[in-house]
């Protein structure tokens, strides 16, 4: 969420940068109703002054023996304690009409950020690892799924419908590898501490992250009123909600290995065969909570951790930076890391790390306090897949299949394996 008291001193600026997102400009709607809400809460404040002005008028007319204007003033101080009741439920009202409105203003991007529509304007950074070279031509994940009788469509859209696979066998004990080994390095070679946090979380979790309001149609929801989380950076983040935090703490990294729902609710026709885009899948995520001056580094830290995952694996990647029309709700700057896929001859996102400033910070109001310093600061958070697991499931299935149709298991998963080399042999 943004600063409306930033907003009011900088109208242009805001529009000028929800311009460069694609979006509508917001600035004077804004200002229009913070202004609505501040003549208000004068006028309260001014009847809260005469109320308190009258109260000591009525003594003093009382001690002078002048009842019929000390009667005129309790009924002067009755009609202002009712305007101030029902003022209250006003100011209530207007303060939560404001910050609807704030909480579906996207995060601002930052000045290094390239402007443009869509994905077709993100800018490749670097390139990473060499691509397989092929004596056959390289099948689908699916195909390879479907032909070692591991990965079942058919079944799982009996059991579930559309868009939830059943993986069994050598494919299903090298997804857990793959996670096993995701945790492993950012745990003992990256500096992040586990957590194993609540799949289902309340509306202000969902709210502190951006989530809520805006995109409740992209989520699933129990009849309890829980949220099924759709990444687990929701969770970790919040771990600081209402929290004044200790800056010599500061950075807190979390990584976690969780479930995650979606209802995919806007990409209807993309990816329906196969496994890259479920309602159902596995993420190892990462989260940082920092101070406002190490986000940027952090930034760049987190997203060459994710790029350590991929170069363990021996696969092939590029990474972009996105352009101010792609880039998530929350986010001031992403990085996003596409991994090659030989049967498809084409680059697909397997892991996205944002930085959002204090975006989250405040609709979490998660704070920090520097030393010697009176005030506290929002916290800054940053969040990024390291790395969504069926996507590297299927990574590793394309760049590491065998003309015959089997896998072979990467090095940096055997230990993680049993023994096992290939998958399907």
């Amino acid at each position: 969420m943004l600063d409306i008291r930033w907003i009011r001193d900088n109208a242009e600026a805001l529009d000028e940068a929800l311009k460069k997102r694609g979006a509508a400009p917001e600035a004077a709607t804004l200002i229009e109703l913070d202004e609505k809400r501040r003549a208000h809460v004068t006028k309260l404040q001014e009847a809260q002054s005469r109320r308190n002005a009258a109260s000591k008028e009525i003594g003093a007319a009382m001690a002078a023996k002048e009842p019929e204007k000390a009667e005129a003033l309790k009924a002067e101080v009755a009609e202002i304690k009712s305007f101030i009741q029902a003022g209250e439920e006003t100011e209530r009202a207007l303060t939560a009409e404001l910050n609807d409105a704030l909480s579906r203003i996207p995060n601002l991007p930052l000045d290094d950020v390239p402007v443009g529509a869509d994905e077709n304007d993100n800018v490749e950074i670097r390139m990473s690892g060499q691509k397989p070279v092929f004596d056959f031509a390289p099948k689908e994940h699916f195909e390879l799924g479907e032909g070692l009788g591991q990965m079942d469509f058919e079944t799982a859209a009996k059991l579930s419908g559309s868009r939830f696979t059943v993986i069994q066998g050598g494919l299903a004990r090298l997804e857990r590898a793959l996670g096993q080994y995701m945790l492993d390095m950012h745990t003992q070679e990256h500096g992040y501490t586990e957590v194993n946090p609540p799949l289902l979380v309340r509306d202000d979790a969902m709210y502190g992250t951006g989530q809520l309001p805006k995109f409740s149609e992209d989520l699933f929801q129990t009849r309890e009123g829980f949220w099924l989380i759709p990444t687990a950076e929701v969770s970790l983040t919040n771990l600081v909600r209402d929290v004044i935090v200790d800056a010599a703490t500061l950075p807190r990294r979390y990584t976690a290995l969780t479930p995650c729902f979606r209802s995919e609710a806007g990409s209807a026709g993309r990816d329906t065969r196969g496994y890259l885009r479920q309602h159902q899948f596995y993420k190892v995520e990462m989260v940082s909570i920092t101070d406002a001056d190490s986000s940027i580094d952090e930034h760049e830290r987190m997203t060459q951790c994710a790029e350590a995952i991929l170069a363990g694996l021996g696969l092939h990647f590029r990474t972009v930076v996105l352009c101010t029309g792609d880039m998530g709700f929350g986010a001031r700057k992403t990085y996003d890391i596409e991994v090659w896929l030989p049967g498809q001859e084409a680059y697909r996102e397997i892991s996205s790390c944002s930085v959002c400033g204090d975006f989250q910070a405040r609709r979490m109001n998660a704070r920090y306090r520097a030393e010697g310093e009176k005030e506290t600061r929002f916290v800054h958070t940053l969040n990024g897949s390291g790395v969504a697991m069926g996507r590297a499931l299927i990574a590793v299935m394309e760049n590491y299949q065998n003309a015959d149709g089997t896998i072979r298991v990467p090095d940096a998963l055997k230990p993680y394996m049993g023994g096992v080399e290939i998958i399907g042999g």
